[in-house]
């Protein structure tokens, strides 16, 4: 594909409790941004500033710099590591003359190339959408018109024509749309919730390794790839724990810093599933040398989905990349666990510590005398519970098991004590 030129604006200055991501950590993400879009980069150009300059973000000097790497170049495009305001992007594609993309619209390019269910293509055409309403001005043509490349999907399934009406009236028919798919939702989230199964989030910056991780507890098959934003898409799972109790485990699409705030609107619906959920797993890869602030990202959409509270294991995934000393140094404790979702190591741990956390059908350790006849619920118990003794005595078999609520409640008949 067409190379592109990416330029990154000026990153906050560090602090003393958790610093953020430097320039230079953020241009690498950008990077990976970029090659997920399926694009290669022609040239890099940074820039230190006390703040941005008000039309062009990078100032007259920094732009004159970029207009020659621009014309030595001939990239298709300049990308920005920074939201630009509608009249910071006319200017520099006015003098670039070239189009000029920002981050958000990346991302938002990128969620269009990965989302498949018709669910996924709302969400990301009603980002879109909210996205293009106060770039209309001096866009012309150029907006309306579908085309090949990073920052020309259009976000309509048909020619977009930049009117002000037309659009506001396609926001409405999409949020329509994404309105009957919740309403779809809860209904079957009320059918599952009318069974006492607890549900499990996964959730984690993008490319930390959810989705393998995902696979290796579940047996899914979903897509794992190196990619960003390889899932949007919400996918449930039954994981059997080891007290036997059933949980529902689901895969969600990856945060990143300063994940545009029309995505996180957009993608309420899929991301019920964190707000609903009994437990979050907080997955990070314990190779970033960002992996800190990786975290702290993830806690502010959390945050933004008032899911702040809710309880977690904080799953620090890779271990498998670390050297054989530094691995062997990591120390698990009740909310902490370190595992290798390839090599499938620690997973063990994970799956009794979600059930030492996990409150619905809590499970009891009772006494049952079991007629031998009764094969059907003797094999019931061996499927669904833990048997801790079992005799055999006059026709009967007598047993200690630890089960879970519902199946006590199936078989109270042959409880004899607790």
């Amino acid at each position: 594909m067409a190379r592109e030129v990416a330029s990154a604006a000026t990153l906050p200055a560090l602090d003393d409790e958790r610093r953020e991501f430097s320039a230079e950590e953020s241009m690498a993400e950008l990077r990976d941004l970029i090659s997920s879009a399926g694009a290669g980069i022609a040239g890099e150009i940074l820039q230190r500033r006390q703040k941005p300059d008000p039309a062009t973000l990078i100032g007259s000097g920094k732009l004159e710099e970029l207009k020659g790497a621009v014309a030595s170049t001939a990239p298709d495009l300049v990308i920005f590591d920074h939201e630009l305001t509608p009249s910071q992007q006319r200017n520099l594609e006015r003098e670039l003359e070239v189009r000029v993309l920002d981050r958000t619209q990346l991302i938002l390019d990128i969620f269009a190339r990965h989302a498949r269910p018709r669910e996924g293509q709302l969400q990301v055409e009603l980002a879109q959408l909210q996205y293009l309403l106060p770039r209309l001005a001096g866009r012309g043509v150029q907006m309306s018109q579908l085309g090949g490349g990073i920052g020309t999907r259009g976000p309509g399934e048909t020619q977009l024509e930049t009117d002000r009406r037309k659009i506001y009236r396609r926001i409405r028919h999409v949020k329509e749309q994404l309105d009957n798919v919740r309403r779809i939702r809860s209904q079957q989230r009320q059918r599952r919730e009318s069974v006492p199964i607890a549900t499990i989030a996964l959730v984690g910056y993008t490319n930390a390794g959810k989705s393998t991780l995902f696979n290796a507890l579940t047996k899914a098959g979903v897509l794992e790839s190196a990619r960003m934003f390889a899932t949007l898409d919400p996918t449930l799972r039954q994981v059997v724990l080891p007290s036997k109790r059933q949980v529902l485990l689901s895969d969600t699409v990856g945060f990143i810093r300063n994940l545009p705030h029309t995505l996180v609107s957009a993608f309420r619906a899929t991301l019920e599933e964190v707000q609903r959920a009994s437990l979050l797993l907080h997955v990070s890869d314990v190779t970033s040398p960002t992996a800190a602030e990786q975290q702290a990202q993830v806690e502010e959409v959390l945050r933004e989905l008032e899911s702040q509270d809710k309880p977690r294991i904080y799953v620090m995934n890779k271990v498998d990349l670390l050297p054989e000393k530094k691995s062997e140094s990591l120390c698990d404790t009740d909310s902490v666990i370190h595992v290798s979702a390839v090599k499938g190591t620690g997973l063990d741990k994970l799956l009794a510590l979600i059930d030492a956390k996990i409150a619905e059908d809590p499970v009891r350790t009772v006494r049952l005398r079991v007629p031998q006849s009764e094969g059907k619920a003797l094999a019931t118990l061996d499927a669904k519970s833990v048997v801790l003794s079992r005799e055999y005595r006059d026709g009967y078999v007598e047993l200690e098991v630890q089960a879970p609520e519902s199946l006590l409640r199936r078989i109270k008949s042959f409880v004899t004590n607790e």
